[in-house]
């Protein structure tokens, strides 16, 4: 058996090279980095937050921009599309007014035509040029205007001659003397035209027999009741 020493108690082993005080750090160092741990989890926790805070801001921000930007470019769009329908619609005017000119420079000449068709003059490479030039003035968009018998338009009208007949009973064209020309819409050249009136004194005439007329047919009316409330006319 072995004695014990009265006096001595055991002790940990210590590592050769260490000295006894070492083992109390040791032993107290679990609690200290326990400590540790649960600050150092709890500090970034804070800044993720943080971060999520600072990016939702910014986030804000880009889609403010965004939505800046993106009413510019709708408000750029719809401006050059306006300038484009206005560009489109002043070259169409121009265009209208250039051949409308031309068109008006040609009107003499298609005067002249119309007369030597009139008189029989229109024969050989005469006719047939003039044919050719009024076919391409027709296809440029000159319309002739005016006939014979159609109410008086003082818009489209220019009267040179007048004259009263019993036989029309508004203002009447009853000769060309110039047909009218238009190109779409616009009026190149007014018709010149000679008109005639109804007579002055021939609507009172009318008015006057119509009236005499209806006063008979109501004394005839008259008469006739009178007589069948008698019994008839009296027979001799």
């Amino acid at each position: 058996m072995t004695e014990e020493t009265p006096g001595f108690e055991e002790k940990p082993d210590v590592p050769s090279g260490a000295t006894p005080d070492d083992a109390e750090p040791q032993a107290a160092s679990p609690s200290n980095g326990s400590t540790g741990s649960s600050t150092e989890g709890a500090a970034p926790a804070g800044d993720a937050s943080a971060q999520i805070a600072g990016l939702t801001a910014q986030l804000d921000q880009v889609r403010t921009a965004l939505g800046e930007r993106t009413a510019d470019l709708q408000r750029l769009q719809a401006e050059y599309q306006n300038y484009r329908r206005r560009v489109e619609r002043d070259r169409i005017t121009v265009k209208e007014i250039a051949i409308a000119n031309l068109l008006t420079e040609l009107l003499p000449v298609l005067d002249d035509i119309g007369r030597a068709r009139e008189h029989g003059e229109l024969v050989g490479g005469f006719k047939s040029v003039a044919e050719s030039l009024e076919t391409v003035a027709a296809k440029m968009g000159l319309q002739q205007f005016g006939k014979e018998g159609e109410p008086f338009d003082p818009t489209i009208h220019e009267a040179l001659m007048h004259s009263y007949a019993p036989d029309v009973t508004e203002t009447t064209c009853v000769a060309i003397l110039q047909p009218g020309y238009r190109f779409g819409e616009r009026t190149i050249r007014p018709a010149r035209v000679a008109v005639a009136e109804p007579q002055p004194g021939a609507q009172t005439v009318k008015g006057e027999e119509t009236s005499e007329a209806s006063a008979s047919g109501q004394s005839g009316h008259s008469a006739d009741d009178k007589d069948k409330e008698n019994g008839g006319p009296d027979e001799g």
